[in-house]
């Protein structure tokens, strides 16, 4: 392979690739925070081969130390991979109902674990209906795959690691990083230092990425620009990753600290930042 592939794919290319008669294999990661799985939706209506992933189970371990989503361990995410049908050497493509949020996550994580050629849909499962994507309704019966994935292909920095970061993204809202309320976790802040992107702006009011040039301001007006020591975070790892295809795509490769901070605040000696 000659490298990674660009991270976004859009409606019209992958209806393409649908008609082509050599479709990419395709997972459908649809999550609600707090709410029900998305297994249901997905059984409602889906991508027509798109299998269906967990998060809870299939993308993040279960919690503690690490936060609320630690990453899952190589073998639960490997197997649960090869269940979906994810096959080594070929393409795969993921698409969620969250602002990309899960589908980044399970993009970072596949290309974490060496798979190349991993795409978000851009826009989800709502632009592929309001685009007029055919729907396929029921279970999928998906062929087993192959993956063989190693972890250690994406950045990641840990807690010991990140007050030394030189630009350490904040992805959640601008209120959360403030602390000025915390809904999810038991204590409110940031990790000293950090800047603070919500995702959110890395979005159109429709829920595409806006376009590459204002993605680039928008990062470079906080120091995140080729070359520099970046990482994100969010509340447990998932949300950043967003930010870290954001980044991707105005060409910063950014590292991720999985714990984020409801793993930074499960040792109460570490500092907490609040403003």
């Amino acid at each position: 392979m000659s490298g990674p592939v660009h991270p976004l794919i859009d409606t019209a290319e992958l209806s393409a690739l649908l008609d082509s008669g050599q479709p990419p294999t395709l997972l459908d990661v649809r999550y609600r925070l707090g709410g029900p799985t998305g297994s249901a939706e997905h059984e409602a209506g889906h991508v027509p081969g798109a299998a269906y992933v967990d998060l809870d189970t299939a993308l993040a371990a279960p919690p503690g130390a690490g936060g609320r989503h630690p990453l899952p361990d190589t073998a639960t995410f490997v197997g649960a991979m090869r269940s979906a049908g994810v096959r080594s050497g070929h393409p795969v493509v993921v698409y969620d109902d969250w602002s990309g949020h899960a589908a980044a996550r399970a993009w970072w994580l596949l290309r974490h674990h060496g798979v190349e050629d991993v795409r978000v849909l851009d826009g989800g499962w709502s632009a592929w209906v309001a685009d007029g994507g055919p729907v396929e309704t029921g279970p999928v019966d998906t062929e087993p795959g192959d993956l063989d994935g190693t972890p250690g292909s994406m950045p990641v920095v840990e807690a010991d690691g990140a007050l030394g970061v030189a630009v350490l993204v904040d992805a959640r809202a601008g209120e959360r990083y403030r602390g000025e309320v915390e809904p999810v976790d038991p204590v409110a802040g940031h990790v000293p230092g950090a800047v603070n992107v919500p995702t959110s702006l890395n979005l159109t009011p429709e829920g595409r990425f806006r376009p590459v040039p204002e993605l680039r301001e928008l990062y470079a007006g906080v120091g995140a620009v080729p070359g520099a020591d970046v990482a994100a975070y969010c509340g447990s790892g998932v949300t950043a990753c967003l930010d870290v295809l954001a980044l991707e795509l105005v060409g910063v490769r950014a590292g991720l600290y999985p714990g984020s901070w409801s793993g930074w605040i499960t040792d109460p000696t570490r500092p907490v930042a609040r403003g």
